[in-house]
């Protein structure tokens, strides 16, 4: 199993979990984004920068992943690819994407993306909390309790 994150718009406090959560488990990880970021100097931690373009790092990380590797995203059409090549998606906020909810989340999105198309203020996301944070880290860890092959200390 490898981790992949769109990095471009995860936060850096995620980041920051994931990274801890590497180091803990030695699990590879490849952020995909197209501007440079700083990332642990690990052999199992990888940065991959794209071109710039719509949708250009979520096309490598979906060219890219195998079945049962784990993509860290907040954009749910990329969720959506994750999921039907049998791989897993995880939100940011702690949502575990999955092919029993994944439509229902396409939905919403279409759904309030028709709203703000009419002239509808929906108000975006807001500031993530440390509820949200923590969900993260706990959904994070039981994924790879369950899923993550530890391998063993340096």
């Amino acid at each position: 199993m490898k981790i992949w994150v769109d990095a471009d718009a995860c936060p850096v406090v995620i980041k920051e979990i994931l990274f801890k959560a590497s180091q803990r488990t030695r699990i590879p990880m490849t952020l995909v984004a197209n501007h440079s970021m700083r990332a642990p100097k690990l052999s199992w931690i990888t940065f991959l920068q794209v071109e710039s373009g719509f949708d250009v790092a979520d096309n490598e990380i979906v060219n890219r992943l195998q079945a049962g590797d784990l993509v860290i995203t907040s954009d749910i059409p990329l969720a959506a690819e994750v999921v039907a090549n049998k791989a897993h998606a995880l939100n940011p906020r702690g949502t575990l994407y999955t092919t029993e909810n994944i439509k229902q989340h396409l939905n919403m999105r279409d759904f309030m993306d028709t709203l703000r198309g009419s002239g509808i203020d929906t108000g975006g996301l807001s500031s993530m909390s440390d509820k949200e944070r923590r969900e993260f880290a706990n959904q994070l860890d039981r994924f790879l309790q369950r899923n993550g092959k530890p391998k063993p200390p340096l």
